[in-house]
This record gives structure tokens, C-alpha cells and sequence, in this order.
């Protein structure tokens, strides 16, 4: 396999405009990538969401925290969300998109600015809250 080429600042920045456009009000789930367990990726038709285990079969409990005192798993951070727009620039190839370790890839603004914390966003007919928690590469996102 070739070697995998990251884009330029230049090619991301030209991709800025596109990720901007987003939806801001209404959009849909273009991926769900389940994490049956760690390195693992599981690409869903559908899923289902429960209150205790977040995307059913997802290692996300059993996984745990640095961010909690006792290493469990945060209850603030049972889902991560993506834009659809950001992935697609970043990794190119929609095979490439659960790499980044995110289970809802979704066609919709969800920056900071149009989804803060407190956001309630509907999911068929689960209803998700966005909290305070930022899923970032600190997090042990985009290992391959």
C-alpha cells in the first residue's frame, strides 16, 4: 500500500468554505462507527443508543477515562460527534473515516458556536445532549 500523504496547510484551509456551509439546524448521520474494542472499528447500518451504555456494543464503558479520578468512564462522553465535512477533508476516503475514533460522523454544523453544551439534537428518535466534554487527539483519536 502506498504511503499515506497528510494535506498542506494549504489544502486544508482551501477546504474551510465547504465545512462552513454546513447545515446549522437540521442535518443527518452520514456514518456510525461502533469500537467493539480498543483498535477496533465496526461500521453500523444503524445503532441504538441507550442512557447507561451510549452506542450499544461500543467499548466506551469498559474503555474508561483518563478524565475521571478513578479511570471509569466519563458520563459526559458517551458519543463523539463529527462534522461529516471536516472527515471527508481530513481523511480523504470514507473507508478512512473511523480512524478517527469518533461514532457519529453527522452532516451538520456542530462546532462549538451552533452546537454549545446544553444542545439537544435529534437522532431518529434518541435525543443526544452535547456536553462540556472535548473529544480531542489527546484522547487517543486517529490511531491506525
Amino acid at each position: 500500500m502506498a504511503e499515506e500523504k497528510h494535506l498542506t496547510m494549504s489544502e486544508l484551509e482551501a477546504g474551510l468554505d465547504a465545512i462552513r456551509q454546513a447545515p446549522k439546524n437540521e442535518g443527518f448521520i452520514a456514518l456510525i462507527v461502533r469500537r467493539p474494542q480498543i483498535d477496533a472499528r465496526e461500521v453500523l447500518e444503524e445503532g441504538e443508543l441507550d442512557l447507561v451504555e451510549g452506542l450499544v456494543g461500543d467499548n466506551w464503558r469498559v474503555r474508561g477515562s483518563s478524565r475521571t479520578s478513578d479511570g471509569s468512564a466519563h458520563p459526559g462522553m458517551q458519543l463523539n460527534i463529527m462534522n461529516a465535512r471536516v472527515i471527508a477533508l481530513v481523511a480523504r476516503e470514507k473507508s478512512r473515516w473511523p480512524l478517527a475514533g469518533d461514532q457519529l460522523f453527522i452532516e451538520m454544523d456542530v462546532s462549538s458556536e451552533n452546537a454549545p453544551p446544553g444542545t439537544r439534537l435529534a437522532l431518529g428518535s434518541a435525543v443526544i445532549e452535547v456536553t462540556d466534554q472535548p473529544h480531542t487527539v489527546r484522547d487517543g483519536a486517529l490511531k491506525e
